[in-house]
């Protein structure tokens, strides 16, 4: 039911006669869009101009050539020539009430399976383990978990997986925090609080001892500190933490007097990862105890941000068995060679390796990654490997993907799903007070903390502006806890999905909360102004779904909210083709806006006629299945009273 795709297999047997050039013709079926001005129709070709020059052909001429070589069809009016060559397209009246009847009585809204079903497996999330998740994670997880959904609507096998960093030196950290600075009591009370202050205590208590062994090496005053020593360390301490922030500085400014002193507390932790990889049985026991609690409170904000489940949610720890095997496998093809001191590399350019194998026989991140990639192929044989990861790990994933080629596992694409940052209102990767990265169930609560105040704000407006709304009474607290929910956590999605997923994006609960505008309260009390209508008219939608009226459009608003309903399985398409889910947000802003122009200009329950009510009617239930729809492929609830 893709409209777009309707009418581009009509000109496509044309362009393929015409063209000199037959890899040119799907570039020219591309020029083939929806006209962006209402007066010149419904759709637009564009492919004239480029054929013309192509043919050394005026490009008026070459437009009636294509128009007359259309074939019949139910679907366009006759076309027309603009401009310098432009074919104007507009659908038939029979067509568009055929097409609305037929997504009517479609549980998909007229959204076809994928031609070719693939399976694709999406890595998204993947958090550290060892630590509560912060806003970092937020856009892989919600950005692959809209994949997931709508790669699943089009009918594709998609494995979720989540790559959890459960093996690396962070729990090296935590062993040395656990083992120098538990607090017994608090560990028993909430193991992952007290687990996530010891990871930031060892933090930052390697950091200061970094910057009180090169300070004291490189810039200490002697005699200042003979005098007073512990005047002169926090001189020395607080310069330190100016030149760490100070990417231009000089570390060795004021003459170097050799390297700094080893960091006992960085040695100690990386023993402690050491003695856990080598199966230290002490360490082992302890990585077993910290793994299921740490394991609840990712779930616990996954279950608060409304993900879907992952299929599998594979760890470092997983791979770490199959690594010297892989090392060796590499080695066998011929795609690494030696480096430093013992090391084995993957060389891509003079400047750009990737270490798989240290001097001291330990592996990397690489390794697990290729690893992972062999899994993958050989466990799942997928078409396709989504990695929804940060663009800053673009070299890394770039280097993996090559690695695994040239190493042999070409059978499925390896892609990338790079996206940008969340910053705060200052421009800079949103953070705490103290400097910490947000705590994303932190975040999230506040959300539905602002969600359910805005949800009581509407409804007492509402209230006062004399609409028919129910009494606040009415309102159980478990509904009201489920509406603040669905807003809040709406509202934090919509707004990082509605953005490029290529750019970055303030993080502003002011915006994502508007009640107008391009954000999911809009779309959510769109949906519920829709089911409004039918519970005031007192109407049951079944034989809208089942046995539709005709459509009748009368108005200008009327016909331009049909083309907006049929135009769901283009955007769906389009966002699947190119990962790119704000693609539906945006489908959804001008399906929504083609809704309040409807909605001011063609009275519904008071129509003329009962005819053109129960018209009415239907495209009401239309707009709010399909909101519902697409706000579901982006893994956001709606709400029926708002």
């Amino acid at each position: 039911m893709n409209l777009l795709t309707q009418i581009r297999s009509l000109f496509e047997p044309a362009l393929t006669a015409l063209a000199p050039d037959q890899a040119k013709v799907p570039d020219l079926l591309a020029a083939i869009k929806p006209a962006s001005n209402a007066d010149h129709g419904d759709y637009q070709a564009n492919c004239a101009m480029a054929l013309a020059k192509a043919l050394g052909q005026k490009p008026q001429d070459v437009a009636r050539a294509l128009i007359a070589a259309l074939p019949a069809n139910d679907v366009l009016e006759p076309p027309t020539v603009a401009g310098p060559g432009f074919i104007n397209l507009r659908l038939k009246p029979d067509f568009l009430a055929k097409a609305i009847a037929g997504i009517a009585t479609d549980q998909k809204l007229g959204v076809s399976l994928a031609a070719k079903s693939k399976t694709f497996v999406i890595d998204y999330s993947s958090p550290n383990v060892a630590k509560p998740l912060h806003v970092g994670h937020l856009r892989s997880t919600i950005i692959g978990d809209a994949l997931t959904r709508v790669l699943r609507f089009l009918g594709h096998t998609v494995i979720a997986d989540n790559h959890l960093g459960d093996w690396g030196t962070q729990f090296g950290i935590l062993l040395y925090g656990y083992r120098t600075f538990l607090n017994k009591e608090a560990y028993k009370k909430n193991p992952v609080r007290e687990l996530a202050r010891l990871y930031v205590l060892i933090r930052n208590l390697t950091t200061t001892v970094d910057i009180l062994s090169r300070g004291f090496t490189h810039h200490r005053d002697e005699a200042a500190f003979q005098t007073n020593p512990v005047a002169e360390l926090t001189r020395v301490y607080i310069n330190g933490l100016k030149r760490a922030s100070d990417p231009d500085d000089d570390d060795d400014e004021g003459g170097a007097k050799g390297p700094p002193a080893p960091n006992p507390v960085a040695n100690a932790c990386r023993e402690e990862t050491a003695k856990l990889h080598a199966g230290d049985a002490e360490n082992l026991k302890l990585w077993c105890e910290f793994m299921p609690p740490c394991m609840e409170e990712i779930h616990k904000v996954y279950r608060k941000l409304e993900i879907l489940p992952f299929d599998h949610e594979h760890g470092e720890s997983f791979y770490q068995p199959m690594l010297a095997d892989v090392v060796e496998s590499i080695q066998a093809a011929g795609v690494s060679e030696e480096g430093e001191g013992g090391s084995l590399i993957i060389r891509f350019g003079p400047e750009n390796v990737s270490l798989i194998r240290k001097r001291d026989g330990a592996f990397t991140y690489t390794t697990t990654d290729l690893a992972t990639v062999k899994y993958r192929a050989e466990t799942f044989k997928p078409d396709v490997a989504l990695y929804v990861v940060d663009f800053r790990q673009g070299q890394h994933f770039a280097n993996v993907f090559e690695g695994a080629r040239r190493w042999g596992y070409t059978s499925m694409a390896l892609e990338h799903v790079k996206f940008g940052s969340v910053l705060g209102k200052d421009g800079k990767p949103l953070k705490t007070r103290e400097g910490g990265a947000t705590e994303l169930m932190q975040l999230l609560e506040r959300a539905v903390e602002l969600g359910g105040s805005l949800f009581e704000l509407i409804h007492w407006k509402r209230s006062a502006q004399g609409h028919d709304v129910p009494n606040w009474d009415e309102f159980a607290e478990e509904e009201k806890t489920n509406i603040a929910s669905a807003i809040g956590i709406g509202a934090v999605k919509y707004a990082d999905l509605s953005q490029n997923r290529t750019t970055d994006y303030t993080f502003d609960f002011a915006k994502m909360l508007a009640t107008n505008g391009n954000t999911a309260t809009y779309m959510q009390y769109a949906y519920a102004r829709c089911r409004a209508i039918f519970r005031k008219g007192e109407v049951g939608e079944s034989r809208f779904r089942t046995n539709p009226p005709a459509l009748i459009t009368s108005h200008v608003a009327e016909r331009a909210l049909v083309l907006q309903l049929l135009r769901f399985p283009e955007a769906v398409e389009a966002a699947a083709a190119d990962y790119l889910p704000h693609l539906i947000t945006s489908y959804l802003w001008d399906l929504a806006k083609s809704y309040s122009v409807f909605f001011e200009n063609c009275p519904v329950l008071k129509a003329e006629s009962p005819e053109l009510k129960d018209s009415r009617l239907l495209l009401v239930d239309l707009v709010s299945r399909v909101i519902k729809q697409a706000l579901d492929l982006l893994g956001i609830r709606v709400v029926e009273r708002m």
